[in-house]
C-alpha cells in the first residue's frame, strides 16, 4: 500500500498545535493487539460474482474450502461485512446440504455438521448478496475509506466519468466483498468467476483461465491464482480499459488505462520489467507470480495497492507527455508496489503490529531503484525527503516500529511504518554491508514464503547469514521509538596536537548507539573520521589534528534517523557545499544558503556554485533561493540562471529558472516566456504563464488554456494562483481547487495566498463547475482521516462547505436546467455527512 499523503505542506499547521491538534489515539483507548488465533486453515477460495449497477451491490456465491488450524472444531466463524445472507450449505461434491449459522455484528458463524479434525477439509457454500455502501466502518490516514467493494458512476450520470468497478482489501475490507476469514495470517488460493457487460474489461489476480460470452449482452472471466496470500491482496477491477502488453522474461506485463492515456502507458509503467528483474537479482528470488499487471482507478481512496499480481493505482499514475517530460512523479509509487510482491505478498505482515515488515521495505524499494536506476544522489533526495514526512509530525516520535499497542490497526499505516522503516533499513543494510543485507533478506523470503513473518524472524535471519548479534539494533529501532538527537562540542590541546570531539544526545529519552561518520574541517579540507557511538548522554572521541577544526560536518553521508544541531556561518557552509561528494552534504548546504535572507556574501557563493551542480534538485534549490531582484544576485548569477532558463537538460530547472527570473517582471524576457508557452513540458509553460503575468498581463488571458496544471507541484500552484484567480481562467478551476479547498488554513500561514485562495473557493463554489467542485469534495473527504481528533479543523472545514452550499443552491435557483449543479449539490452533502 503506497499511502496517499496530500501535497498541501500548510496543512503540517494541523501538527504544530495552531488549531488544537491532539494526538491520533487523545481521549481513545489503546489495547494489546494479539495475532489472530488461528482455529480455522483456509484453503482454496472460490467466487462467482456478478453486479447490480443500479442498487450498487453484488451477487456473490462463496465456496471456502477449509480445516481446522490445529485443534478439532465444529464451527466456522467468518467476516461478513453487511451483507444478506441467503443460504449456507455444506458443499461435498457439488451435493449440498444447509448448515444452521448466526449471522450478528457482521460476524458469519456456521455450525458445521460434525466435529472436524486437523487436515480433515470440508467446503462451506454461501450464497449473499454485498452491499458496500451499508458498511459502517471508517478509513484512515493512509486508506480514506472502507468500503472494500467500489462502484464508480455505477449509473453513467456523471458524462465525464468513467464507469468502473474496483475493489480494495487492506486492511480488513475484502469480507465486503466476500465471506473470508479477513486476517493478515491467513492465506488461501483462489479462483473468481466475474459476469460483467461484455464492453468491459475485468482484471483479478492471477491467470484469465477461460472467457465465455453470455446471453444478454454479459462476459464470464475466470480467474485463477494456484499460490496462497492473504485475503486483503485479493482483487476485482472492471472497466472500459485500454491494456497495453509488455512482458518480464516470459511472464506477461499488462498496464490497463483510460483509453485517454493508451499511447503514453508505456511511458509511466514501462520501467515495470526492469524494476521486477532489478528486485529479483538483488534479492536472488525470481518474481514467483504468473502475471503482473497494473490498473488505475477513478476516487481511489488510497495512493496504489499491491493486490497480488494485479496493482491497483490512483487516477493520478495517469500522466501525459506534458507531465512525465518533467519526471514520471508515479516512479516511485510503481516500484513500491512491485517489491511488495515480495515483502507483503509472499511473506505478510503476521499481524498490523508488524506492518513494517511490509511497508518498511516497500518504501526503501523506492531508494534501491533510484539508486540502481538513477544513481545515489536521486536515491539520496527521496530518502531526504521520506524522513522529511517522518519528522513533520511530532506524534512519531513517541512510536515504536513495531507496536502491539493502538487504538485501531489504522493508526499503523503512518510515516513510523513507513518512512522512518526505510531510513532504518537503509542504516541496517550499511552496518551489514550489501552481501550480508540481502543474504539475510533471501533467508527470510525463503524460510517464510507463503506464510507470514515478524520483525524477529527478519533478525533472525539477518544473524543467521551475517553472524552478527542484532538484537541492541532492534531493541532500539524496531522495538522502540524516537531518533537521535546530535549536538557537538570541540576541544584543541595544542601541546598534544590533539583535538576531543563532545558529541551530546540531547534527546528526552532512551538514548541509541550507532556508527556516526563526521567530518573534520582543516584549512578548508575534510578529514572523514568514523566512530562508533554508545547509548550514553555524552561520547568523547580525540583525533591529532595540527590545529582546531574549523567546523565539523555530523553525518555527511546522511545514513544515520536523527536531528543534528550546529551552528555554521556561510563561509563554512561554502566550504562544506564545495568540498563534499555527498548529496546530503551539499543539498543541505545550499538549503542553508537559500534560507539566508541576510544578504551574506558567502551565501551568495553558496549558491551561484550549486547553479552548476551535477543533480538537478540542487540546481532547482540554489534557483529557489534567489532574488535576481537584487543587484549583487543579479550580477553574480544571471547570465548562468538564463543559460538553464533556456537549455538545462532538465525541463524542472527550466522551469525553476524561468520562476527566478518571472520576478524581475523585465519585459526583455517576453520572448523567452512565450516561447515557454509553445514548449511540451507543463512545468516550463505554468512558469512561463508566471511570467507572462508579471512581465506583461494582458498576454495572459490568450496563453493561459495552453497548461495543464492539475499535476503540477504545490509551489507552482501557490504562484500562479494570483493569476489564475483574478484573470478568472476557468480551464484552470479545477488545478487550484487543492489549494482553495484549505483557504482558512492557508490564512494562518499565509493571509495574502489565503486571501486569494477564498477568493478562488468562492469562485469554484459561484460557478457551475462539475470537475472543480468534485476536486474540492474529493480532496476535503480524502482529507478528514489525516485530521486525527481535531474537531477544531474538522469544524472549520464542515462550515466551509456550508456556505459553499449555500452558494450552489443560489446557482441551482438562477440555473435551474443546469445538467450537473445536482450533482455538485451532492457531492458537497457527501462531503459534509463524511465529517459527521
Amino acid at each position: 500500500m503506497k499511502k496517499l499523503i496530500l501535497s498541501i505542506s500548510l496543512l503540517g499547521i494541523l501538527f504544530t498545535g495552531q488549531i488544537g491538534a491532539q494526538t491520533e489515539t487523545s481521549g481513545r483507548e489503546t489495547v494489546y493487539r494479539q495475532s489472530h488465533t488461528k482455529t480455522t486453515e483456509l484453503k482454496h477460495t472460490k467466487l462467482k460474482v456478478n453486479f447490480d449497477y443500479q442498487k450498487e451491490q453484488m451477487n456473490g456465491e462463496a465456496w471456502l474450502t477449509a480445516a481446522p488450524y490445529f485443534y478439532p472444531t465444529d464451527s466456522l466463524v467468518l467476516n461478513a461485512k453487511a451483507m444478506l445472507i441467503h443460504e449456507v450449505s455444506l458443499d461435498k461434491n457439488g451435493l449440498k446440504s444447509p448448515l444452521k449459522y448466526d449471522y450478528t455484528r457482521d460476524i458469519l458463524k456456521i455450525h458445521l455438521d460434525k466435529t472436524y479434525n486437523r487436515n480433515q477439509d470440508y467446503t462451506v457454500y454461501i450464497k449473499y448478496t454485498a452491499r458496500p455502501n451499508e458498511v459502517k466502518q471508517e478509513g484512515s490516514a493512509a486508506i480514506t475509506d472502507a468500503k472494500g467493494l467500489y462502484f464508480i458512476n455505477a449509473q453513467g450520470k456523471d458524462p465525464d466519468k468513467p464507469t468502473q468497478i474496483w475493489t480494495q482489501g487492506e486492511t480488513e475490507s475484502s469480507s465486503v466483498w466476500f465471506p473470508t476469514i479477513d486476517k493478515p495470517n491467513m492465506k488461501t488460493t483462489q479462483e473468481i468467476y466475474m459476469t460483467v457487460p461484455d464492453k468491459y474489461v475485468t482484471l483479478s489476480n492471477g491467470y484469465l483461465k477461460s472467457s465465455v460470452k453470455e446471453s444478454g449482452g454479459l462476459r464470464t472471466d475466470h480467474w485463477v491464482l494456484d499460490k496462497k496470500h492473504a485475503p486483503y491482496l485479493f482483487f476485482m477491477g472492471v472497466g472500459e480499459y485500454a491494456v497495453v502488453k509488455d512482458k518480464w522474461r516470459n511472464i506477461p506485463v499488462d498496464y490497463y488505462v483510460e483509453k485517454e492515456y493508451e499511447p503514453y502507458a508505456k511511458e509511466i509503467f514501462g520501467n515495470t520489467p526492469e524494476m521486477i528483474e532489478f528486485f529479483s537479482k538483488i534479492l536472488k528470488y525470481d518474481y514467483p507470480w504468473n502475471k503482473y499487471a497494473q490498473i488505475t482507478a477513478r476516487d481511489y481512496v488510497s495512493g496504489a495497492m499491491e493486490n497480488t499480481t494485479a496493482v491497483l493505482h490512483m487516477e493520478r499514475a495517469q500522466q501525459k507527455p506534458g507531465d512525465l517530460i518533467d519526471e514520471n512523479k508515479w516512479e516511485d509509487v510503481i516500484a513500491h508496489e512491485a517489491f511488495h510482491h515480495w515483502f507483503g505478498n509472499i511473506v505478510t505482515a503476521e499481524s498490523w503490529s508488524n506492518l513494517t515488515v511490509n511497508e518498511s521495505f516497500a518504501n526503501y524499494s523506492e531508494y534501491l531503484w533510484n539508486e540502481h536506476k538513477y544513481g545515489r544522489d536521486h536515491a539520496d533526495y527521496t530518502l531526504m525527503r521520506a524522513r522529511e514526512t517522518y519528522f513533520r509530525d511530532p506524534l512519531n516520535v513517541s512510536k515504536d516500529l513495531v507496536r502491539f499497542q493502538y487504538h485501531s490497526r489504522e493508526d499503523m499505516f503512518d510515516g513510523v511504518s513507513y518512512n522512518k522503516g526505510g531510513s532504518i533499513l537503509h542504516m541496517l543494510r550499511h552496518y551489514l554491508g550489501d552481501e550480508a543485507f540481502y543474504g539475510g533478506l533471501h533467508d527470510y523470503l525463503k524460510t517464510n514464503e507463503y506464510g507470514t513473518g515478524e520483525a524477529h524472524q527478519l533478525r533472525l535471519s539477518l544473524e543467521k547469514v551475517s553472524g552478527k548479534d542484532l538484537n541492541w539494533f532492534f531493541n532500539q529501532w524496531f522495538f522502540g521509538s524516537g531518533h537521535p538527537k546530535l549536538s557537538y562540542t570541540t576541544t584543541y590541546e595544542p601541546v598534544k596536537k590533539e583535538v576531543t570531539v563532545t558529541i551530546s544526545q540531547t534527546q528526552s529519552g532512551a538514548k541509541f548507539q550507532f556508527p556516526l561518520a563526521m567530518d573534520l574541517y582543516e584549512n578548508g579540507k575534510p578529514l572523514r573520521k568514523n566512530v562508533w557511538v554508545n547509548a550514553q548522554d555524552k561520547n568523547y572521541f580525540t583525533f591529532p589534528a595540527g590545529k582546531n577544526p574549523e567546523f565539523i560536518n555530523i553525518n555527511p553521508d546522511g545514513l544515520l534517523l536523527g536531528e543534528f544541531t550546529d551552528q555554521k556561518t556561510p563561509e563554512q557552509l561554502f566550504t562544506q557545499y564545495s568540498q563534499s561528494k555527498e548529496f546530503y552534504s551539499r543539498y543541505g548546504a545550499v538549503e542553508k544558503a537559500a534560507e539566508d535572507k541576510t544578504g551574506n556574501a558567502a551565501s551568495l557563493k553558496v549558491l551561484t556554485a550549486a547553479l552548476k551542480d551535477s543533480h538537478f534538485r540542487i540546481r532547482m534549490k540554489a534557483l529557489s533561493g534567489l532574488d535576481l531582484t537584487r543587484q549583487d544576485h543579479a550580477k553574480a548569477t544571471l547570465s548562468e540562471v538564463e543559460k538553464l532558463a533556456s537549455s538545462d537538460p532538465k525541463t524542472l530547472v527550466q522551469s525553476a529558472a524561468i520562476a527566478a527570473l518571472a520576478k524581475m517582471k523585465d519585459k526583455k524576457y517576453i520572448p523567452l516566456f512565450e516561447k515557454g508557452m509553445n514548449a511540451v513540458s507543463n512545468s516550463v509553460k505554468g512558469s512561463s504563464l508566471l511570467g507572462l503575468a508579471q512581465a506583461d498581463p494582458s498576454k495572459v488571458p490568450a496563453m493561459a488554456d495552453k497548461v495543464e496544471l492539475e499535476n503540477a507541484d504545490e509551489e507552482l500552484l501557490n504562484l500562479l494562483l494570483p493569476v489564475i484567480v483574478k484573470n478568472k481562467i476557468e480551464k484552470q478551476m479545477p488545478a487550484i481547487a487543492q489549494i482553495a479547498a484549505f483557504y482558512p488554513f492557508v490564512k494562518f500561514q499565509d493571509p495574502a495566498l489565503g486571501a486569494v485562495a477564498e477568493e478562488g473557493f468562492n469562485w469554484i463554489m459561484n460557478s457551475d463547475h462539475l470537475k472543480a467542485t468534485q476536486n474540492v469534495t474529493q480532496i476535503l473527504t480524502q482529507v478528514k482521516s489525516q485530521l486525527g481528533d481535531n474537531p477544531q479543523a474538522k469544524m472549520m472545514i464542515v462550515q466551509m462547505l456550508r456556505d459553499g452550499l449555500a452558494k450552489k443552491m443560489a446557482v441551482l435557483k438562477a440555473n435551474p436546467s443546469s445538467t450537473t449543479i445536482n450533482m455538485q449539490i451532492d457531492a458537497i452533502n457527501q462531503a459534509i455527512e463524511a465529517y459527521k
